[in-house]
């Protein structure tokens, strides 16, 4: 997984790093991989998926190293391996699923597409902010995710990234621009000047 060379840590050990240097790291996970998504299980799953890679190759990370970093590195890697693959593959649709929701109580003929995760992601920064930010390419939204919402210095995202730190700050210019452009009619709005 890195150029690390392999530690030699006892189970003891291996449990005791997953606990204390993995495990309170959950919640920014678990945020950065919804962010990622945009939907809640494939974010659990997600995050699950990383917790389960960084237990089985716990012998390359090396104590006193940032574990955040590590862990946002391998979430980052299974997102882009998760995405490549499901963009080869046919669009599926659970036709059972739709139907019973449709003939059940529930189903609302005025609002029948109401997406949960949108808005608890909206409650957190905004509706404009949010689907501004969800409409960018990925590779534009996790620069931002990382340096804005996360806080990551720019050597840790080039890390992460796995890409030059040039690249990380020409990235987060452009994204930042985008995003700037894209919320300019809801800035003047709400009594921004340009």
């Amino acid at each position: 997984m890195s150029d690390v060379p392999a530690q030699n840590y006892t189970e003891k050990e291996k449990y005791r790093i997953f606990d204390q240097e993995f495990m309170p790291h959950i919640n920014s996970m678990y945020n950065f991989a919804y962010r990622l998504t945009v939907d809640e299980d494939e974010a659990k799953d997600l995050v699950q998926d990383t917790y389960l890679k960084a237990f089985r190759f716990i012998t390359s990370f090396q104590k006193g190293t940032n574990a955040k970093a590590w862990l946002f590195r391998i979430l980052k890697n299974s997102f882009i391996n998760d995405y490549r693959k499901k963009s080869k593959e046919p669009a599926k649709v659970d036709y059972q699923e739709v139907e019973t929701f449709y003939n059940s109580d529930e189903a609302d003929a005025d609002n029948i597409t109401v997406d949960l995760r949108v808005e608890s992601v909206q409650e957190m920064i905004g509706d404009e902010v949010a689907n501004a930010l969800n409409s960018l390419a990925v590779d534009f939204r996790t620069v931002i995710i990382l340096c804005d919402i996360e806080g990551f210095t720019y050597e840790e995202m080039a890390k992460i990234l796995d890409i030059p730190i040039g690249t990380v700050r020409s990235r987060l210019h452009r994204a930042r621009n985008l995003l700037k452009e894209k919320l300019k009619t809801y800035a003047k709005t709400m009594g921004y000047g340009d």
